[in-house]
């Protein structure tokens, strides 16, 4: 392996990279940029690119451990890309709107994220809510929570929304820090609830399409 240091080397071919996009750009071509690996001199583009590495003293051993790195990055980015818009999704229906005047916005994230996580596994309803809640409820017991959540999972797929206005009316209105831990368990366990149910709506659309 060369002794000069990565960084210059990289940015060299990134510069030369851009020189090339900017004088594409500046001639007004219609083509698109030879690095579309969907383009015919594609394949001559990187073997003159390989080449150029190679001649200053690159190998291929050198390119193996980045590569892999690179590709299990893109394949964890691509398995958190529909999770995150599920979740953005979920947090900006009408419904689960209405309770961001009391509870923070990183609870509700928190709730709904787990919850997708807690669908994946092979957990019952009321072991899948406890998942849930639990990272935004620290001093209960998983027990508690357990006795706190069947009644949640007990209710009829479909009702959740229902459950949820229960629990709005049973809840005072107040911001979440001044909520009883009683009260702030139930309406994670609502949200929870609604959450679960969502994301199992999302998931059969998605087996039908």
């Amino acid at each position: 392996m060369p002794n000069e240091p990565i960084r210059p080397l990289i940015s060299a071919f990134q510069s030369q990279a851009e020189l090339e996009l900017l004088q594409i750009i500046l001639q007004g071509s219609t083509s698109c940029y030879p690095c579309n690996p969907a383009e015919p001199e594609a394949e001559a583009y990187f073997a003159a690119l390989e080449q150029e590495m190679f001649q200053v003293g690159w190998t291929e051993e050198d390119f193996a451990a980045p590569a892999e790195l690179l590709g299990k990055q893109l394949s964890k980015l691509w398995t958190i890309a529909p999770v995150t818009e599920t979740a953005s999704r979920i947090l900006n229906t009408e419904f689960l709107q209405r309770f961001t005047a009391q509870v923070p916005h990183q609870v509700l994230n928190g709730i709904v994220q787990r919850a997708q996580q807690a669908i994946a596994s092979n957990l019952s309803l009321a072991e899948q809510l406890v998942q849930s809640v639990q990272d935004c409820l620290p001093n209960w017991g998983e027990e508690d929570l357990q006795v706190l959540a069947r009644p949640f999972a007990y209710a009829m797929r479909g009702s959740e929304t229902e459950a949820l206005e229960v629990v709005l009316r049973s809840v005072r209105c107040a911001e979440w820090k001044d909520l009883s831990s009683i009260e702030q368990a139930r309406l994670s366990l609502a949200v929870a609830r609604y959450a679960i149910d969502q994301v199992a709506i999302d998931q059969v659309a998605t087996e039908q399409e």
